[in-house]
């Protein structure tokens, strides 16, 4: 698939590129993007280039996973949102924020518009978000976007060689008033 560029009232989504391997890595610097995520830690300038000049160009040309960077009109990074195909029609929505960023609702509202893109454009009917138990910050952002928080799943996530709880929640193309490319039938009370 041929990479999209998004855009909400303050923000251009689009993909990343070498351009951008130095904004990434700045960014990835902070302490809270390299505890809460799966990046390495230390976050080296040769995993900012990886990032940008192969693991989001083959996402994007094999289907796999569709990654955002989120600029402001002027150029600066402000973070990024990605999903990833883990089964036919689920999608699992990430996202950080660069620490100067965070507080305005950029990502609430960059996670909105791709789920609105993932849902109407590729066909997905189930996009999941995951957490490591303990990150307050992406479950208020994933709640603010509309996704309800399903519970605990233990064990889920390998964060840097360490198995820890997660957080699952889902967001459904109904919760944004979207049409689903399958009926849901939910259980009878």
């Amino acid at each position: 698939m041929e990479p999209v560029t998004l855009t909400t009232g303050r923000l251009v989504l689009r993909t990343v590129g070498p351009q951008d391997t130095d904004a990434v890595y700045a960014a990835c610097q902070d302490p809270d993007i390299q505890r809460w995520t799966t990046i390495p830690s230390p976050y080296l300038r040769e995993h900012a280039r990886g990032f940008t000049e192969q693991m989001v160009p083959a996402g994007w040309a094999d289907d796999s996973m569709a990654t955002f960077g989120l600029f402001l009109p002027a150029g600066d990074l402000v973070g990024m949102v990605g999903v990833t195909m883990i089964s036919l029609g689920v999608g699992e929505i990430g996202f950080w924020c660069a620490k100067e960023h965070r507080g305005h609702g950029y990502v609430t509202k960059a996670a909105v518009a791709v789920a609105r893109w993932a849902f109407t454009d590729r066909a997905i009917d189930r996009l999941e978000w995951r957490a490591e138990v303990g990150n307050t910050a992406s479950r208020a952002v994933a709640r603010r976007a509309g996704f309800t928080v399903e519970g605990t799943l233990r064990s889920a996530i390998n964060n840097k060689g360490t198995r820890r709880d997660a957080w699952i929640g889902s967001l459904l193309p109904s919760d944004l008033a979207l049409p689903s490319t399958a009926p849901y039938l939910p259980p009878r009370p």
